[in-house]
């Protein structure tokens, strides 16, 4: 695994922040020049460090204002019930993340967005409740996000 000098923990915590700025400002916030900054940052992508980078979209200029997180229950905790369900609930496109939990009645955690409560009900019974071995569900609904980040704590 590669080591972290404090240039490449600077990098990865700008990147974070603002990942569509340019090889020429990132070298001159961190105090490099351009060149060793890009080979830096190309061996931060080749060694896994960054896996990607994404545009984060306002859901609720999208029409996409409830979000609910939904515990859910299996009925068997065998690999192939696990696998089967996270193969279906990994094709809906409202679950922005499905967590495999311990310390509570349930065994997933998921993270989903709609537009409203019929679009979550829709969600909920058609398709979440339909997936073979889901047994319980509890629902919860987010009133406000009171910290919203994505950025890891690089000790930059």
């Amino acid at each position: 695994m590669m080591e972290l000098d404090r240039y490449d923990r600077r990098i990865l915590a700008l990147l974070q922040e603002e990942g569509r700025i340019s090889n020429q400002d990132l070298a001159e916030r961190i105090g490099l020049s351009p060149s060793p900054c890009l080979r830096r940052v190309r061996s931060l992508e080749e060694s896994g460090f960054v896996v990607g980078y994404r545009a984060v979209l306002d859901a609720k200029a999208l029409g996409l204002s409830l979000m609910a997180l939904i515990y859910i229950s299996m009925d068997r905790h065998t690999p192939e019930r696990f696998a089967n369900f996270e193969a279906k609930i990994s094709e809906l496109p409202e679950i922005l993340e499905c967590l495999l939990i311990t310390g509570q009645d349930a065994d997933y955690q998921l993270k989903a967005v709609v537009s409203d409560m019929d679009a979550y009900q829709e969600l909920l019974l058609n398709r979440i409740t339909r997936i073979q071995g889901v047994t319980g569900v509890h629902s919860s609904f987010v009133l406000r996000r009171v910290v919203d980040k994505t950025a890891l704590p690089v000790g930059a």
